[in-house]
């Protein structure tokens, strides 16, 4: 970072515990400025903070901006909240997180922007660590915890700086980085675009926002992005399993957690990839990151060497427990697509009865996806749904669960039961496990706050 980071400037984060939130806080910390937070939760990222030093209130009030320089927030903070309020009142500057982190990606020659509905983080941390492998000293702010960092962020000296780019309430059109990567597009966030077609041309305006000179990774096999990618004007590569294009991946075989698989660049075999996670959305995220690494002149073997170590993302197809001949997966997936992923790769990897557990998140996204949920989880063997965590949003009439186990039934899908209380979950759970289950627990809310209590349920009679 440039020498003016080390200037002493007091920065307030309105809604600091979130994980993207949590990651620039802690980066700008480690660059000299004074750091402050809010939130109305505590969590581990919050705990992470405090630990380092950084005084978060767990409220909302006026006195927390006190004496403070810049005020973040996200674009999940409401535009009445007290502390924003008051800021713009006596005319502190206030910013968007991912304003911020438009202003900060300039401060490297190099940046790359991870977009897409799905696989930004992974992504992210797989390009991430081809990058640290390669002694590239990157700079990386994403969300979710790495494994091979133990954190959200890391802060390097080199000219390469890796971030998400987030198309939630067109975020990303803050960001103008050097190189992106575009893994996928489907429709969501259905309270912030009007229709898939808004989505498509938002994406396009993203996408045109790359310099002449940079170069935008694109997946061929995405329907819309396939719609979409004539009206971009700059230049590109693509990459994809199922359609020509300039890197693919062949000779794809699966075993347990493990995916193995070719790189072709121009039809020609370039590297053998042996990656530890499973399914074939991971080979998209991992084919994404090998092309823009290759772009940014990274060599193969530095590629085949750092995709072998990735240890992968935290709530990314997490094993939480394997004991038994019974395993248990904690995994962020939220959106019909990403169930369907995660179910996908546990049926190619594993010969096991699927047991999924979701908690729809958002109330807004439940009542926009009900059905599509419904034919996802389908894919388990005997689907348990808890309570909609509602997050941001204030509940709907007549959104609820039960319109998921509604549709279900309709496709003559027998074993499903909508369980309101989450932390009734493991007893019932206990009933019905046995010896070669895999138990899923997915959704983007708490839902993984049960997997410690379905574990002593499992092992108490064994």
């Amino acid at each position: 970072m440039r020498e003016f980071f080390t200037k002493n400037k007091h920065i307030h984060f309105i809604g600091i515990g979130g994980i993207g939130m949590s990651g620039m806080a802690e980066l700008l910390m480690n660059h000299g400025f004074k750091i402050s937070g809010s939130d109305l939760n505590q969590n581990d990222r919050t705990t992470h903070l405090n630990n380092l030093g950084v005084n978060i209130e767990f409220n909302h009030n006026k006195k927390n901006i006190k004496n403070c320089d810049l005020i973040v927030y996200s674009s999940a903070i409401n535009k009445d909240n007290v502390e924003l309020v008051f800021g713009k009142k006596i005319n502190l500057p206030c910013m968007k997180r991912s304003e911020l982190l438009g202003e900060i990606i300039k401060i490297k020659n190099i940046s790359v922007g991870v977009a897409g509905t799905h696989g930004k983080t992974t992504t992210s941390s797989m390009l991430g660590t081809i990058l640290f492998e390669s002694r590239k000293d990157p700079t990386l702010i994403i969300g979710g915890i790495v494994n091979k960092f133990n954190s959200n962020n890391i802060s390097g000296n080199g000219d390469i700086i890796v971030v998400e780019a987030d198309e939630f309430d067109r975020s990303f059109l803050s960001l103008k980085p050097t190189y992106s990567i575009i893994n996928n597009l489907d429709l969501e966030h259905l309270d912030c675009y009007k229709n898939i077609e808004d989505l498509k041309e938002t994406f396009v305006q993203y996408a045109n926002a790359i310099p002449f000179y940079g170069k935008i990774a694109i997946n061929n096999d995405s329907k819309y992005l396939n719609e979409i990618i004539n009206n971009i004007n700059k230049p590109l590569v693509t990459f994809g399993i199922d359609s020509k294009s300039d890197v693919t991946a062949t000779e794809i075989s699966y075993s347990q957690y493990n995916s193995n698989f070719n790189i072709n660049y121009n039809s020609n075999t370039i590297m053998q990839i042996e990656l530890n996670c499973p399914g074939k959305h991971n080979i998209y995220n991992a084919l994404a990151a090998a092309t823009i690494a290759l772009e940014l002149g990274i060599s193969r073997k530095n590629i085949q060497i750092a995709l072998k170590k990735y240890s992968g993302v935290k709530r990314r197809f997490e094993y939480k427990y394997n004991k038994n001949d019974i395993v248990i997966i904690d995994d962020y997936a939220h959106h019909p697509i990403e169930i369907e992923y995660t179910l996908k790769a546990a049926r190619s990897g594993w010969n096991k009865r699927l047991i999924s557990i979701f908690e729809p998140h958002l109330y807004t996204r439940t009542k926009d996806f009900y059905s599509e949920f419904a034919k996802a989880l389908s894919i388990s063997d005997h689907v348990i749904i808890s309570k909609i965590y509602g997050a941001r949003e204030k509940p709907i009439k007549n959104i609820t669960s039960q319109l998921i186990i509604n549709d279900l039934e309709k496709i003559n899908y027998k074993n499903s039961i909508y369980i309101k209380n989450k932390n009734d979950i493991p007893a019932y759970l206990k009933k019905i496990v046995s010896k070669n289950d895999m138990v899923l627990c997915m959704g983007a809310g708490k839902i993984n706050s049960i997997i410690n209590d379905i574990i002593k349920e499992i092992e108490r009679d064994l």
